[in-house]
């Protein structure tokens, strides 16, 4: 029996630790052959050496498992360094089917204490990171089509968070980039449905490198028990999603943890307010907005349902 992916080939960047890590090593279980991409500084803040240790020792470990995996060292925030990443895919494998973007760092800081550099670096590489490799995959999708004149196979997911949805105060940064991400995964979807290619966004929950003190409370598993916060919850949705299962998943943003999926619905109208004249005046915006606000729960917001589904230990 053939595996899902057999014959594909994927690109996972940020993949030399935590989800990445876990997706690449997901996908050649399924039967893509892997470029894992990882710049490899061991800072969560982007800091540090760079090293091709991580994206190699991942890659060596899908070719011990009989897989077949190369490794990248750049920074996907760069053009260069995507473009080249992409071209190794077709020049190891013969053709580009798969990209998912995982690679990100961390900046945190209180929106009235954050710097440019700080703010810059965050949107640089995770929105950017996104924007480049999805850019050039998409360049050489539409180049396929035309050529074969008709669709390809081409499959992107991108990493989101929960964080566009209800915030997070001390992440102004990462947030806005996360929301950025959801906005180029849309965008993505539309433009690229006719060449055959989709593109989703999840918004994972696990416990690795850059969430190391956001899950820090949470009851870790009793021994011999996987981690309710494992990476290893979120790999098998992305191996869905790049699959040919999946063709008809498209532009959708799903939240993944804990052995559970939930997909997420655009944006609905809560409440709608006519002018009982030609134009709003402030005194009847007064009067039909301010009492529906003050009904509402003080601490109510739209994504007020983002309740973690897990207890402190």
């Amino acid at each position: 029996m053939s595996l899902p992916l057999e014959g594909l080939s994927a690109i996972v960047t940020g993949a030399g630790r935590g989800l990445g890590r876990a997706e690449a090593l997901e996908l050649a279980r399924l039967g893509a052959a892997v470029v894992v991409n990882d710049y490899g500084r061991p800072g969560r803040d982007g800091s540090g050496e760079v090293s091709a240790g991580p994206a190699e020792q991942v890659a060596a470990e899908i070719v011990a498992a009989g897989g077949r995996a190369v490794a990248h060292v750049g920074d996907v925030s760069d053009p260069d360094a995507a473009r080249a990443l992409v071209d190794l895919a077709v020049t190891t494998y013969g053709k580009l089917d798969i990209l998912v973007n995982n690679a990100g760092i961390l900046r945190d800081r209180m929106v009235f204490s954050m710097s440019e550099e700080e703010w810059d670096s965050v949107i640089r590489v995770h929105l950017k990171g996104h924007f480049n490799t999805t850019h050039y995959a998409s360049v050489h999708w539409r180049e396929r089509s035309k050529a074969a004149g008709g669709p390809v196979y081409g499959r992107i997911v991108n990493t989101s968070s929960e964080a566009f949805l209800a915030g997070s105060a001390g992440q102004p940064n990462y947030a806005a980039a996360k929301g950025g991400i959801v906005g180029l995964t849309t965008s993505t979807a539309a433009a690229l449905a006719k060449y055959g290619v989709t593109a989703n966004a999840i918004c994972p929950r696990a416990r690795t490198r850059m969430t190391e003190d956001v899950f820090a409370g949470f009851a870790e598993p009793a021994s011999g028990e996987l981690d309710p916060l494992a990476p290893e919850h979120v790999s098998p949705l992305v191996g869905y999603l790049v699959s040919p299962a999946a063709a008809k998943v498209n532009g959708q943003v799903l939240v993944v943890h804990g052995g559970m999926v939930a997909i997420v619905e655009r944006p609905r109208v809560a409440a709608k307010f006519d002018t009982a004249k030609e134009a709003f005046t402030y005194e009847e915006l007064d009067g039909v907005l301010t009492p529906y606000y003050d009904a509402r729960p003080a601490n109510e917001t739209f994504a007020a349902t983002e309740v973690l589904a897990l207890k402190k230990g």
